[in-house]
């Protein structure tokens, strides 16, 4: 069973016994040095040949724009046999059409390796091959990161400590022997060579065929080691028929098979080839998440106890960390100065819902469909074949019995954790500040609207009475009327409030802004012209713009802060009631069905400096 652990976990298992494992670095192992990794090496092959092609100059491309990519690819698709920059050939393809000569492609890695600098990852590898912990390392790069760190890290300790590293490239094979016969440790081979060597692998021909020698140097290795692999992706075949030929042996990575990538799921084909054949031979097989070759590095420099000297050294390349401690500054906490939040702390909330079972997936938009052509007045939100309602429970049997709709108890709400659930009692909230109110509710997908409504010629003289009691408090507060027209445009306009439903300081809020609503008409389109294409579809309506925007701006600007207190102060005390009273949001006879019920504190959220924070409370 091929098992799949995270950088600290492997670095816990890699602690027991690290002398057991061999490591292969691919290029991604140099990345955070600053050598450009193999894919980036493609995406600048490519741009190179579609300046070739296009006659662009090559400064003009930005090969991390997605639009210039974009190009790039279609031009090498429709005029060149290259393929495409994520198969496993693209490398080795690409870089021999844009130099088709040796000592070309030798002059582009030279230039390319003299970029690096060893990295933190590199300086735990050496530290990890100083102290023989790591007996040998095997990669396809060209550069001397690997040798670099090393050499500094010998030299910081005692002559009688120190353990020397043997390099060995496909030009002295030699060597790499010598080490694996005796023993001597540790060992560095360069599978493609060295960027100062006479043969570098780099094209399909080239990587086709693995040195034969250097091949059973790698296989033998993996008869006594295990094999961490990490920054490789599998695209060379010979490297890849090397690993898998290892399986043939006998004792295969008796430490064990591991290999490193961002995720198990981005793993190219003949890696997962790979794996499942050492898992079939009795290897055990384990796939290691973690970002990079520097994070792999850190988890492993935790668990290893390293000479004081290397470890001071060692950590001195380790990137600074984003979080640090700081020192809190030691004064009094200032009592002023003191905002009122628009926010009202919602002192009881619905925590279940009628649950009605149906025997097909329903959409929440389409259960509130099916309730208004039913003309049942209820809320609801769907979970695919179970739905949260409060209603009546006869009318939403009655309602939903086309999809076969049956009563099954009820469901528990955790609006901090599913969304239709939040969006339920969001609902449910909106109906209940507006039942039995001068108020109506705007439901909306990007947030719900109170607004005081304007009444309507029929009303008789008690309704007219108590709304404007009702009223009472946000008259007084606002300077303008609450409902109206706005003048030289006859639009109707309602004063309101925006409300969210928000979860702050462990503890559920009604949120509101308040905000002047106004209603534009809506004009028919007109139809087609009849020489329009058939699939040229017309919108139903179209909405004009908002003409009165200057107005609703100048009706604001005059509103400074006294009023805006007023104004704040007044929805609090009109939304949370007098007293603070249940609100309920459909209102039924009781066992009849299930309600929503709410209460909420008329003492809004108040911010003092420091958020109220215990420090500043000493």
């Amino acid at each position: 069973m091929i098992r799949t652990l995270k950088g600290p976990e492997f670095a816990r298992q890699f602690g027991l016994r690290p002398q057991m494992l061999a490591w292969f670095l691919g290029a991604g192992a140099s990345a955070s040095a600053g050598i450009p990794t193999g894919y980036a090496m493609i995406t600048d092959f490519r741009k190179r040949l579609f300046c070739q092609l296009s006659g662009i100059r090559t400064r003009e491309v930005d090969a991390n724009d997605p639009l210039w990519l974009e190009r790039i690819d279609l031009l090498l698709r429709t005029r060149s046999s290259l393929p495409e920059s994520d198969h496993p050939t693209a490398y080795a393809a690409t870089f021999e059409a844009v130099y088709p000569s040796p000592e070309d492609r030798r002059a582009y890695i030279d230039d390319a390796i003299r970029k690096g600098t060893p990295s933190f990852s590199h300086r735990v590898l050496a530290s990890l091959l100083a102290i023989k912990q790591t007996p040998c390392v095997f990669t396809t790069n060209f550069d001397h990161l690997v040798e670099d760190a090393t050499t500094v890290t010998n030299q910081l300790l005692e002559a009688a400590k120190r353990a020397p590293l043997t390099v060995a490239a496909i030009d002295n094979v030699a060597r790499a022997e010598l080490c694996i016969s005796e023993s001597r440790w540790p060992l560095l081979a360069k599978l493609h060579g060295d960027y100062q060597s006479v043969e570098l692998k780099n094209t399909n021909d080239e990587l086709k065929s693995q040195d034969a020698r250097m091949q059973k140097v790698l296989t033998a290795a993996c008869s006594r080691f295990g094999l961490v692999i990490v920054g490789y992706s599998g695209r060379d075949d010979s490297v890849m028929a090397a690993l898998s030929g290892a399986l043939a042996q006998p004792s295969a990575y008796p430490g064990g098979l591991f290999w490193v990538t961002r995720s198990a799921n981005t793993l190219l084909p003949a890696v997962a080839t790979l794996l499942s054949a050492a898992d079939r031979a009795g290897v055990s097989v384990t796939i290691v998440e973690s970002q990079t070759f520097d994070e792999l590095a850190a988890d492993i420099a935790d668990v290893i106890e390293l000479p004081q000297e290397l470890t001071h050294h060692v950590f001195q390349a380790r990137p600074e960390p984003v979080v640090r401690d700081v020192v809190l500054p030691l004064q009094e906490r200032r009592q002023f100065p003191v905002l009122q939040c628009s926010a009202l702390p919602i002192l009881a909330m619905p925590s279940a819902a009628r649950k009605i079972e149906v025997d097909s997936p329903v959409t929440t938009a389409r259960a509130r469909e099916i309730l208004r052509e039913a003309q049942v007045w209820g809320i609801v939100a769907s979970n695919g074949r179970e739905i949260a309602a409060y209603g009546v429970d006869a009318d939403l049997l009655r309602a939903f019995s086309g999809l076969g709709a049956r009563l099954a108890g009820t469901v528990e709400l955790q609006p901090d954790k599913d969304s239709w659930a939040r969006g339920l009692i969001y609902d449910a909230l909106a109906r209940a500040l507006t039942r039995r109110r001068p108020l109506f509710a705007r439901l909306r997908r990007k947030g719900h609207s109170l607004l005081v409504q304007s009444g309507s010629e029929g009303d008789s003289q008690e309704v007219i009475d108590r709304r404007y009691l009702q009223l009472e408090a946000l008259r007084n507060a606002y300077p303008d009327a609450l409902v109206g027209t706005i003048p030289d445009l006859d639009y109707p306009f309602n004063e309101g409030v925006q409300i969210r439903l928000d979860r702050v300081g462990d503890r559920w809020w009604c949120a509101f802004e308040p905000m002047t609503h106004v209603q534009f008409p809506s004009r028919e389109s007109t139809e087609r012209n009849s020489e329009d294409k058939p699939d040229e579809i017309a919108p139903s309506t179209i909405y004009q713009g908002d003409p009165a925007i200057d107005w609703r701006r100048e009706r604001w600007a005059r509103r400074y802060n006294r009023v805006w207190a007023k104004i704040i102060s007044a929805w609090a005390k009109t939304l949370a009631g007098e007293g603070s009273p249940p609100l309920h949001a459909v209102g039924l006879k009781e066992g009849t069905g299930m309600d929503a019920v709410f209460k909420l504190s008329p003492v809004t959220a108040w911010s003092r400096p420091s958020h109220e924070h215990g420090y500043f409370l000493r």
